[in-house]
This record gives C-alpha cells, structure tokens and sequence, in this order.
C-alpha cells in the first residue's frame, strides 16, 4: 500500500517558530503513522519563486496537503477575521489564546467551512506587531505622517495606517524584504521575530514596540482532503496539530525578549513607549474601531475581553 504523503507549506526560513512547529507536526505524524505516511514541509514557498498568497491555492488545487498563512487571507470572505486586524483589540496572549481554543475559534473555524473550500485545524500565534522605519524615531501619530509603509495584503490595515498619518502600501512578503532593501518602503510593521529573521533591522534604525496588532495564523488543509483521510490519518493529523500549535506558540511567546537581545545599539534604537504614548495611538485609531464595532457583532469582542 502506498504511503499517504502529507505536504506542509509555509513562507519562513528553518529557523523560524512557524517552522519549528511544522517539523514537529511531521515529526508526529510519523510516530502515529510509521510508513503510512511520507511527510514533506515545504517551508519556505518564496524560494520556489511563489508569494505567501499563493499558499492557500497551491492547497486548493492539490500542490499542498496543508499550509500556514495569515488570517488576513480569509477575511474578504469572512468579515468576521476583521477583529483579529483591528488595532490594539487583543489586549494579551493568554487571552486570544484561550479564546482561539474555544467559542471564538470554534466560530471561525465553522465560517471557515461554510464560505470557503478550507478547514481551519488550529489557530497559531502570528506574533505582537511592531513599528520599525528608516526615517526617524516613532513615539507619536504626528511622527507617522507622510512616512511610505509595507504592509499586510489587507484593507483594514491600511486603513489604519492612513488614519495614523501614513502612506501605506500592501505588499506580500516576497517582495516586503527586497523592498525595504533597496528604500522602496521606509517603514514596515511585524513581529520582533520577523524584523530580525527577515534582516529588517539592518535597514530600519528605529523599531518601536507599539504592539498595535496581534497577527494570527491559520493551519489549514481543504475539507475534501480532510474528509478523504481514514479516521486514523485524521486523529493523527489532529494530535499534530495540536503538539504543533502548544510548541509554536510556546516558542512565540519567547521569542520577544530573545530577539530584544540580538538588536545592537549602535545600529538600531528600539522605542518602549510610555503609557501616555501608548494612549495617544489607541486614541487615534478609534474612528477606525469605531467603525469596525458598529459592523461587528459585539459578541466577537466580549471573547477578547
């Protein structure tokens, strides 16, 4: 009997918590399955000369049995992932955490289902979203203004950005890296992971630790190629991803106070902002939040309360 052979996509170098935690979930599928199964983790697509966006197609049609990517990529077709792009709503990790595991996840996963061809297996910590710019220090919208920004292929995002005085400018993580290279973006937002793995930091001197975002990512595969698994290929790929999900997200968690130590002084100033500037960005991007909390259901706030 030949081997059911399980592809994991990702966008991220080995090195990477998103990685880490794909090798795990190969590593238990073959504990569970032995020779039943071939597990391969394509983990970085942009080496083949694809884009993040393309991870869910390259599923879709069979080029992948599953992949990682952000929310953002499901919310034109489920409004609902726009609480998880709003600014400063996810007040901590414990928190979405939980609420991811429970009646949140369990709501957007059974969106996921009935308006899209995919199925959600777990929920991963996309990390604490920081500012980092080539221009000068950030501690103040005002400082924001007319400052040129990479951001996420999403439309809430940009729409914050605006709102805080920049010129944003959606792009995918392919090109994000080469970009801020050669100063076609003179700003960009991430987690401390990313801005160090993705080498941002040697183009951006200033980083400030504005945690305007929690990003979330999702494992999905297809629900027919769910559905197509025996029973036991299905429990095995559930328990890997649940081990996957504990270990990326311990490893993401860590990950701030590591990455905080790699920055050199002298060539980068990382920015803590005080509570009262802190409270100056939460202020400004309320007509943004506002908006969002007359089209959402409260609901979905009260689970990140």
């Amino acid at each position: 009997m030949n081997p059911f052979i399980i592809k994991l996509g990702g966008y991220q170098k080995p090195v990477s918590v998103h990685n880490q935690a794909a090798a795990l979930f190969g590593e238990i599928l073959r504990q569970r399955l032995g020779a039943r199964v071939e597990f391969q983790l394509i983990g970085d697509v942009l080496e083949l000369g694809r884009k993040s966006g393309d991870l869910l197609p390259m599923v879709e049609h069979g080029e992948l049995s599953l992949c990682y990517h952000s929310t953002v990529r499901f919310t034109k077709a489920i409004l609902e992932f726009r609480l998880l792009e709003l600014p400063f709503v996810v007040k901590n990790r414990a928190t979405v955490n939980h609420a991811l595991d429970a009646a949140l996840g369990d709501f957007l996963k059974r969106r996921v289902r009935e308006s899209t061809p995919f199925r959600v297996l777990a929920f991963w910590d996309n990390g604490i979203r920081h500012l980092t710019n080539s221009v000068r220090p950030i501690r103040t919208p005002a400082d924001c203004r007319g400052i040129r920004i990479r951001t996420q292929i999403s439309d809430l995002h940009g729409e914050v950005f605006r709102t805080l005085g920049f010129d944003p400018v959606p792009t995918d993580i392919k090109e994000f890296a080469e970009g801020i290279a050669i100063g076609k973006f003179e700003a960009h937002d991430n987690p401390l992971t990313n801005i160090y793995n993705f080498g941002v930091h040697h183009h951006h001197r200033y980083i400030t630790l504005s945690g305007h975002f929690f990003g979330a990512s999702a494992l999905s595969c297809t629900e027919a190629q769910f559905q197509s698994w025996p029973p036991d290929v299905k429990d095995a790929v559930e328990a890997a991803a649940r081990a996957a999900t504990a270990l990326q997200r311990r490893l993401a968690a860590a990950q701030d106070t590591k990455v905080l130590e790699k920055f050199n002084p002298r060539d980068n100033e990382v920015i803590h902002l005080s509570a009262a500037e802190r409270a100056a960005f939460i202020e400004a991007v309320q007509p943004v939040l506002a908006k969002y909390r007359q089209e959402l259901d409260p609901k979905l706030f009260s689970y990140l309360e």
